[in-house]
């Protein structure tokens, strides 16, 4: 790509809601817009699984609500880019941005990179995370079962997971610190009509502990100093689900933007940062009310305050307009689409003559990959420069069929991606699983056979998706770019391993550390990295006692959890060859 290409009007780090509001405000006025986003558009808030309060919409996922801002981003012309922003120069009037894609410039940035989940640092926390302690009830509830969950926080994530929980959960009770729930009366309510629901107020955590699980937790009231301790006993397990706010993402930035001694972006009526042309948006900012409707808000105030700079910016440099190659980009994107709709009703007509097609594909009647989808991919094949095959491994499970049809409608939309079936005899699938292969599996391999030590264990889809896109395209090539010293770190396995990532398709944080381990196997054949989706393992869970993902497994010994980036990945598997 020439350099004039990578030039943007503005550039927003971030693909939540305050990040793409921002995107429609700015390329509605016709500016070049880039969306950068490390995992997958969406942000927090699509963890959760029903906003009623956002005006206008009556109820909707978060997923579903994210999903309609993007596509009304790209309807102005937008664009979208999946990478990870590693470092920023910010002064003077054009900026860079140093990204795993390679670098980009802007006139102007918008940083609305959000938070992550507090960890409180009581006693246990840190050893028992992944088995007991958790901090996403969306991804890991179905772990706690029949158990007795107790969620530390009183604000509006504690009572919304907390209610959440209670789908799974035998009983949950809220460890609120405060002598009231900090969140909105209307929020909270319906906690007193939850017969499974318990609250305990003045109360904190002091201690989890238990032998491989969490089994019993000691709390203190907070006014009396009288401490109780629950315990499931020695082969009881119990949850708990921490939510007690969040910590802004900008320890990437480096001290670069002036930050609150918390981290979080100062920023002023107009969400401008201490930096000309630099804005800030949503959870990652000083602010009073985090939700989804003041992120939005945020996002447009910054994106309309930047027209402003921008357009001045314009003049006084004399610098030409950029928002051709964005119409350019759009009318792309249109024909694409327009194509797509002819290339679906043809495919419409061929299934109605197949009488072969998948079971699994019968029982979803859209099949797996939706109009907007099988759009986006249109433009993503092409960037390919080889070819990659998918060798599947099939059993005669429900799984393998579902595989099977997924790759039927995979391969009908590029000859840049080649599917071989393998449908595995009884017996032979019996002899495979006794020598310890996860059947059935997606193998993907290089245009020339080499490869193979990227597996999937599961129909890709939900937040997974993406990582399977990028997958193909780390093994077809280019792939992503990387900095120097993580392809160092990562040319210094020399040792077999076997990286398993344990996964829930609904998980925001899984795909990050699916696709950390992936691009390290695309690039050191030594390593093979596994996606799995524990739904369809239960005896994995059960092994490794995992009651939360994401969950890394090291040649079937070594255990770590939560979320990593790549240069955490590869330090920690550089390390672990010698343990």
């Amino acid at each position: 790509m020439e350099q004039k290409e990578k030039l943007y009007d503005v550039i927003i780090i971030g693909g939540g809601p305050a990040g793409l509001a921002a995107a429609i405000y700015t390329a509605r006025a016709r500016y070049r817009v880039l969306v950068v986003e490390k995992a997958g558009v969406g942000g927090q808030i699509t963890i959760t699984s029903e906003v009623v309060n956002y005006p206008g919409v009556e109820s909707a996922s978060g997923s579903e609500l994210t999903r309609a801002m993007k596509k009304q981003a790209e309807n102005f012309g937008a664009e979208f880019l999946m990478a990870e922003v590693l470092d920023v120069e910010l002064e003077g009037d054009v900026k860079t941005l140093h990204t795993t894609a390679g670098d980009y410039q802007a006139l102007g940035v918008v940083i609305a990179t959000g938070a992550n989940p507090r960890k409180l640092g009581f006693k246990g926390e840190k050893e028992f995370q992944g088995r007991g302690v958790a901090y996403c009830a969306t991804c890991d509830g179905e772990f706690f079962t029949g158990m007795e969950v107790f969620v530390i926080g009183g604000g509006f994530a504690a009572v919304e997971e907390g209610l959440f929980l209670t789908k799974y959960a035998s009983r949950v009770t809220l460890i609120v610190r405060e002598e009231d729930f900090t969140c909105a009366k209307a929020v909270s309510d319906p906690v007193w009509k939850e017969p499974k629901i318990r609250v305990e107020f003045n109360t904190e955590i002091v201690e989890a502990g238990g032998k491989s699980v969490v089994s019993h937790a000691r709390f203190r009231n907070n006014q009396t100093g009288q401490a109780w301790t629950y315990d499931a006993g020695e082969n009881g397990g119990i949850g708990i689900f921490v939510f007690a706010g969040y910590v802004p993402n900008t320890g990437w930035l480096q001290g670069k933007v002036k930050c609150t001694p918390q981290g979080y972006l100062e920023t002023d009526a107009d969400q401008k940062t201490s930096i000309d042309g630099v804005y800030g948006a949503g959870d990652v900012c000083v602010k009073n009310l985090r939700q989804v409707v003041t992120a939005v808000s945020d996002g447009a105030v910054a994106a309309t305050s930047l027209e402003k700079y921008v357009s001045a910016l314009h003049e006084r440099k004399n610098i030409p307009d950029l928002w051709p190659m964005a119409r350019a980009v759009m009318e792309k994107k249109r024909g694409e689409r327009e194509e797509e709709g002819s290339r679906e009703d043809r495919e419409h007509l061929r299934k109605q003559k197949a009488n072969d097609r998948d079971a699994a594909e019968e029982r979803t009647g859209n099949g797996f990959l939706s109009p907007e989808i099988r759009s986006q991919l249109a433009g993503i094949f092409p960037k390919f420069s080889g070819r990659v095959t998918i060798r599947a491994r099939l059993d005669d499970s429900p799984l393998a069929g579902e595989i099977s049809g997924f790759l039927g409608e995979l391969e009908d939309l590029t000859d840049r991606v080649r599917c071989i079936r393998e449908n595995l005899l009884p017996e032979e699938a019996k002899v495979r699983r006794a020598e310890g292969e996860l059947l059935p599996a997606m193998i993907l391999e290089r245009e020339d056979g080499s490869g193979g030590n990227i597996v999937f264990h599961g129909v890709p889809g939900g937040h997974e998706f993406n990582s399977f896109i990028i997958a193909l395209y780390n093994m077809a090539g280019p792939g992503q770019a990387m900095e120097n010293s993580v392809r160092e770190k990562i040319k210094g396995i020399h040792k077999k391993l076997n990286v398993k990532v344990m996964v829930s398709l609904s998980c925001t944080m899984c795909p990050e550390v699916v696709m950390a381990v992936q691009r390290i196997a695309a690039e050191n054949d030594h390593v093979t990295g596994q996606m799995v989706d524990l739904m369809h393992y239960p005896e994995l869970k059960e092994k490794y006692r995992i009651m939360s993902v994401p969950c890394m497994v090291v040649n079937d010994s070594q255990v770590y959890f939560g979320k990593k980036n790549l240069e955490e990945v590869a330090e920690l598997l550089e390390q672990a060859q010698f343990l």
